[in-house]
């Protein structure tokens, strides 16, 4: 029979050695793991820190690129209000078709149209314009508050923004794709 319990055997030189560097290369192995998971550790707590610093240096940025758009937009209108402006002192007649236009946009059932002006384009409107037989018949308003280059157009049931302003506006507002402007605004738009 076999003897349970066998007699301990005696550990020599040579596997001691083996035993000393197997225990080493574990030991070594489950170091370097730990130390690898501590270096991925450390790299994301870093990614994260940077990652928070780049959000909050675009911050300021992204509050400069809407100011820096505003102060554009500023410019563009003040630009072509100076152009528009300029376009009517050389040639007034200009308001002309800018009325024909917008009365082209209202209803054909439309009635008392009345022609709101400034003084001087209504001056210049009286003088060169008398509405033609396919026309219908309107009359000016002279509106010493309304801008030279525009006009409104009301009717009993109609009202036509083609104030410089408004159809500034649209312009700007097609030309950057956005909403920028009021209800109303759009140059020739009836309401």
């Amino acid at each position: 029979m076999a003897d349970p319990f066998p007699p301990p055997r005696m550990a020599t030189v040579g596997g001691l050695a083996d035993l000393q560097a197997e225990a080493h290369k574990e030991a070594f192995e489950q170091g370097l793991a730990e130390g690898r998971e501590a270096g991925r550790a450390e790299v994301r707590a870093q990614v994260e820190r940077l990652g928070g610093m780049f959000y909050d240096l675009a911050k300021p940025f992204e509050a400069l690129d809407a100011e820096v758009e505003r102060e554009l937009l500023t410019l563009a209108m003040t630009l072509a209000r100076q152009i528009v402006r300029r376009e009517l002192k050389a040639d007034p007649t200009q308001i002309i078709g800018i009325i024909r236009e917008a009365i082209a946009a209202l209803p054909v059932a439309a009635r008392e149209v009345r022609v709101h002006l400034h003084p001087e384009d209504a001056a210049v409107v009286r003088e060169y314009l008398a509405p033609t037989e396919s026309e219908r018949a309107w009359a000016i308003v002279e509106d010493p508050v309304m801008a030279r280059g525009g006009c409104q157009i009301s009717t009993t049931t109609s009202r036509i923004d083609a104030r410089m302003e408004t159809r500034l506006g649209a312009i700007l507002s097609e030309l950057l794709g956005t909403e920028r402007h009021n209800d109303g605004a759009r140059g020739g738009a009836a309401t």
